[in-house]
Protein backbone atom coordinates (compact mmCIF):
# COMPACT_ATOMS: atom_id res chain seq x y z
CA UNK A 1 0.00 0.00 0.00
CA UNK A 2 1.04 3.57 -0.62
CA UNK A 3 2.48 5.27 2.46
CA UNK A 4 0.75 8.46 1.32
CA UNK A 5 -2.64 6.72 1.26
CA UNK A 6 -1.96 5.24 4.69
CA UNK A 7 -1.22 8.70 6.13
CA UNK A 8 -4.38 10.08 4.49
CA UNK A 9 -6.48 7.26 5.96
CA UNK A 10 -5.08 7.97 9.42
CA UNK A 11 -5.92 11.68 9.13
CA UNK A 12 -9.43 10.98 7.85
CA UNK A 13 -10.05 8.48 10.67
CA UNK A 14 -9.26 11.31 13.13
CA UNK A 15 -11.60 13.70 11.32
CA UNK A 16 -8.73 15.76 9.97
CA UNK A 17 -10.10 16.16 6.46
CA UNK A 18 -10.93 19.01 4.11
CA UNK A 19 -12.65 18.96 0.72
CA UNK A 20 -11.48 21.53 -1.80
CA UNK A 21 -13.99 23.70 -3.65
CA UNK A 22 -12.79 22.12 -6.88
CA UNK A 23 -13.55 18.64 -5.52
CA UNK A 24 -17.04 19.75 -4.44
CA UNK A 25 -17.67 21.12 -7.93
CA UNK A 26 -16.46 17.96 -9.67
CA UNK A 27 -18.41 15.70 -7.34
CA UNK A 28 -21.60 17.71 -7.82
CA UNK A 29 -21.16 17.46 -11.59
CA UNK A 30 -20.98 13.66 -11.28
CA UNK A 31 -23.75 13.35 -8.68
CA UNK A 32 -21.45 12.03 -5.95
CA UNK A 33 -21.30 13.17 -2.33
CA UNK A 34 -17.98 13.88 -0.65
CA UNK A 35 -19.10 11.74 2.28
CA UNK A 36 -19.29 8.73 -0.07
CA UNK A 37 -15.57 9.10 -0.78
CA UNK A 38 -14.70 9.71 2.85
CA UNK A 39 -16.61 6.61 3.98
CA UNK A 40 -15.21 4.44 1.17
CA UNK A 41 -11.58 5.48 1.75
CA UNK A 42 -10.84 2.52 4.01
CA UNK A 43 -11.49 0.09 1.12
CA UNK A 44 -9.98 2.26 -1.62
CA UNK A 45 -6.71 1.44 -3.37
CA UNK A 46 -3.84 3.60 -4.53
CA UNK A 47 -3.51 3.81 -8.31
CA UNK A 48 -0.58 6.23 -8.40
CA UNK A 49 1.47 7.69 -5.55
CA UNK A 50 3.23 11.07 -5.69
CA UNK A 51 5.08 11.35 -2.35
CA UNK A 52 7.39 14.11 -3.63
CA UNK A 53 4.77 16.28 -5.35
CA UNK A 54 5.61 19.98 -5.05
CA UNK A 55 2.44 21.01 -3.22
CA UNK A 56 2.71 18.06 -0.84
CA UNK A 57 2.38 14.29 -1.01
CA UNK A 58 -0.68 13.06 -2.86
CA UNK A 59 -2.13 9.93 -4.38
CA UNK A 60 -4.61 9.00 -7.09
CA UNK A 61 -7.03 6.64 -5.36
CA UNK A 62 -9.69 4.29 -6.74
CA UNK A 63 -12.88 4.26 -4.67
CA UNK A 64 -15.63 1.65 -4.94
CA UNK A 65 -18.90 3.24 -3.87
CA UNK A 66 -21.75 1.34 -2.24
CA UNK A 67 -23.80 1.54 -5.46
CA UNK A 68 -20.98 -0.11 -7.44
CA UNK A 69 -19.65 3.08 -9.05
CA UNK A 70 -15.90 3.51 -9.29
CA UNK A 71 -14.45 6.95 -8.73
CA UNK A 72 -10.91 8.27 -9.01
CA UNK A 73 -9.96 10.81 -6.38
CA UNK A 74 -6.78 12.72 -5.72
CA UNK A 75 -6.05 13.02 -2.01
CA UNK A 76 -3.17 15.00 -0.60
CA UNK A 77 -1.53 16.50 2.45
CA UNK A 78 -0.32 20.10 2.25
CA UNK A 79 3.44 20.51 1.86
CA UNK A 80 5.30 20.96 5.15
CA UNK A 81 2.14 20.17 7.13
CA UNK A 82 1.07 17.13 9.09
CA UNK A 83 -2.65 17.73 8.54
CA UNK A 84 -5.32 17.77 7.12
CA UNK A 85 -5.99 15.18 4.43
CA UNK A 86 -7.38 17.10 1.46
CA UNK A 87 -9.72 15.71 -1.17
CA UNK A 88 -8.34 17.67 -4.11
CA UNK A 89 -10.48 16.40 -6.96
CA UNK A 90 -12.56 13.41 -7.99
CA UNK A 91 -14.04 12.12 -11.23
CA UNK A 92 -15.52 9.13 -12.97
CA UNK A 93 -12.62 7.52 -14.86
CA UNK A 94 -13.02 7.35 -18.64
CA UNK A 95 -13.01 3.68 -19.76
CA UNK A 96 -11.30 4.73 -23.00
CA UNK A 97 -8.30 5.96 -21.01
CA UNK A 98 -8.08 3.26 -18.30
CA UNK A 99 -7.83 -0.52 -18.08
CA UNK A 100 -10.98 -2.45 -17.18
CA UNK A 101 -10.14 -2.29 -13.48
CA UNK A 102 -9.37 1.48 -13.71
CA UNK A 103 -5.91 0.96 -12.20
CA UNK A 104 -3.70 1.27 -15.29
CA UNK A 105 -3.63 4.05 -17.86
CA UNK A 106 -3.98 2.95 -21.46
CA UNK A 107 -1.21 4.09 -23.80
Amino acid sequence: MSSTLQRIRELVSRGEVRVSEHAYDELARDGVFATELIFSLSGASAVEDYPQYGKGPCALVLHHLANGDRIHAVWGIPRNAASPAVLITAYRPDPARWSDDFKTRKT
